[in-house]
This record gives structure tokens, sequence and C-alpha cells, in this order.
């Protein structure tokens, strides 16, 4: 899944199975889907998918590494231009053909993706046999669909449901700037006929890619805390302030579709479980288990954020403590923009702390 600097979160898990994996050997998974900053790490993992280890300890050298300016403009000229412009489309009705068309510019990322990352080299995985498919995913702003774009064997068939279908394409620089790109925050991009953004954005079923690319057996990793879904409600006078509702919009869009998928898919093995196979056997809808093993953050990632909001360049602090992000209630939207080195290396930490606590599940996952 995505969520910005919260896929840091991603890297700790993988580096706890590159540990419980045979060195020098594959990626233990043939199917690999990403979505937002989560396609980011998958197609990371995707093109160096005949070693899993060099994969991780790549990915971990940038995301233990990580600061702002790698991802996005943050000095003060550049955000000064830039808050300047909206202010003028604002106050004369709009600039026409020069309208602003995002918050921040995130050009430094596509410099170091491209420093990064060989998109050649994922079609040599698969052709080698070590990758089956790999896919990510983007929301389209004009048809309002959810699309994966997936590169893999010749034997994957396209498929199409309601507003979500995948399409078979090569994956560029260009899918992976559309999927990452947080609406309003950064900028859109036009892939084919359509300008795209965050895949996060109306994807209702994040799992569905994996199984159609035919997994049947899933390692899901979240990054929200497992009672946060059931908190209580309390009283309260204070309104709202903006970061508390910019953090809330982002979370729904981040967070909660996983949570349903996953609900629906315990549901449906539930199901099959009760169903005599004979009758699965006849029916026309096709029906199979799917296990998914599930790690998740074992404590509040977004309130973890307000320690390090100080790590931010100065321009970025101003702006969030303008909307209240400083705050407890407000360091959910921080979280998603913390790419700072100290918040990086904590979620790091806590993903491979919160994998190997599941060490023995984990390792008969991979054994299976």
């Amino acid at each position: 899944m995505g969520g910005g600097a919260r896929a840091a979160y991603q890297i700790g898990v993988m580096k706890a199975v590159a540990e419980l994996h045979p060195r020098g050997s594959p990626s233990p998974f043939k199917i690999i889907c990403g979505t937002s900053a989560g396609a980011i790490n998958a197609i990371s993992l995707a093109t160096m998918a005949d070693n899993y280890h060099f994969a991780v300890a790549q990915m971990l050298r940038v995301w233990g590494n990580f600061r702002v300016p790698q991802v996005f403009q943050s000095d003060v000229k550049s955000i000064s231009k830039n808050a300047l412009r909206w202010l003028v489309a604002l106050s004369l009705g709009g600039l026409g053909k020069h309208n602003p068309v995002s918050l921040l510019n995130r050009k430094p990322l596509r410099e170091l993706l491209l420093r990064r990352l060989d998109f050649t080299r994922i079609q040599h995985v698969i052709d080698e046999g070590h990758l089956h498919a790999i896919s990510i995913t983007a929301s389209g702003y004009s048809t309002g669909q959810s699309v994966t774009f997936y590169q893999g064997t010749d034997d994957i068939v396209p498929w199409s449901r309601v507003r979500r279908f995948g399409s078979h394409s090569p994956i560029t620089i260009d899918h992976l700037m559309a999927s990452s790109a947080i609406p309003v925050l950064f900028e859109a991009v036009k892939l084919h006929r359509e300008y795209f953004g965050d895949g996060s954005m109306r994807q209702m079923s994040p799992l569905s890619a994996s199984l159609h690319l035919g997994a049947d057996r899933l390692l899901v990793i979240g990054n929200q805390r497992e009672d946060e879904k059931h908190r209580e409600r309390s009283d309260t006078s204070e309104y709202p302030n903006f970061a508390q509702i910019a953090g809330h919009i982002l979370d729904s869009i981040f967070l909660d579709s996983l949570e349903t998928d996953l609900e629906r898919l315990h549901r449906i093995n539930k199901t099959i479980d009760v169903i005599p196979d004979r009758h699965l056997k006849k029916s026309e809808v096709p029906l199979r288990r799917v296990d998914a093993f599930v790690l998740s953050p074992s404590i509040d990632i977004g309130e973890l954020a307000q320690d390090y909001v100080h790590e931010l360049p100065r321009t970025i602090r101003y702006l969030l403590k303008g909307i209240g992000s400083s705050s407890k209630q407000g360091s959910g939207l921080a979280s998603y923009l913390l790419f700072e080195k100290g918040y990086c290396r904590e979620l790091i930490r806590l993903g491979y702390q919160d994998a190997m606590q599941e060490q023995a599940m984990l390792e008969q996952f991979l054994a299976d």
C-alpha cells in the first residue's frame, strides 16, 4: 500500500524477510503489487528480483538516508514562488494555462528514481523466471477508473471489473510518478490518453490485482495499527484544524480500502470452507481459497511522526505549523511528507521488529 513516507515501514518488513531467506537467492515473491509509495518499493524489488538480499540492501540505503529535498523541492525560493502563483491564481480567478497544478514539485524524486532504477531489468527477470508479474495502480482523473498497469508473463489475461481493470503495459518512470501523485500535493501525470493520480484513490479492492495475476497466498504489509480501527469515541469541544481534516482525508485514501478488502477475503474463504468440493467444481463462478498473512505497525505511526517533525526543512515546518500539523491531532498529515532519515529509520526499525515478532509464522509462510 501507499502512504508517502509511511512506506518506510515496508522496508523493515522486507529486511526481516531477507534474514529468513537464503542469501543470494531470488525474491521469494513471484508476484509483486504496489500502489503509490508502495509502487516505488514494488518496482525497486522487481528490478532486482534475481537477488533479493541485494534489492533490500539497496532499498535500505535509500530509505535510511532520505531527505525531503530528494523527494520534492523545499527551498524557500521554490516554495515561495509556488505559493505566490497559487495566491495570484485565486485572486484573479485563474491564470489560464499557467494555473498551478500542485502544491509541491517532485522533480527531485523523478531524477532519483531514474538514477536508481533500471526499468529494462523488469523484463529480464521475468524472462529468467525470477518474476511472474509486477503491477502498480493509478487512478484516472477523467474516467474515475482504477487502472492496474502490469508487466508479466504472456499467459496473464487482462481483466475488467466495475471502475477497475488491468492493462498490460511495460512499466516506466511515468507509471511510478502517476501512482504516487498524492492529490493536490503532487502533480498528476499523463499516461496514454488520460491524466492519472495516486493509485490509492478509488482503489476499492487493493488485493484484486494480485489475485488476477495468479497469487494464491498473500503477504500484505499495512501501515495502520490494528487497534486503530476500533477506537472509542470521546467528547471533544475543539473544532478539528485543517491539518487534522487533511490527515483524515489521506487516511481515508490510503488506509480504509485495505481493511475492507481483507474482510471480504476472509468472508469468501469461510464461505468456500463450507461448500463441498463437488459444488465448487461445478460452479460457474471460479472460487479458490487465498490465504493472507498481514503485517501491520504495532504502534500509531501517524502519532510517531510528531517526534520527528523538527527534522523537516524550515519552510515545510512553517507551512505545517500554520495549518496545525504540529499538534498531536494534526501529526498524521506530517507523517505522509516526513521523508527524513530519522523518521524513516524508526519506521524501518519498527517494521523489522514487528515482522520478527511473527518470525515463526513468517518462516512457515515462506516455507509453504
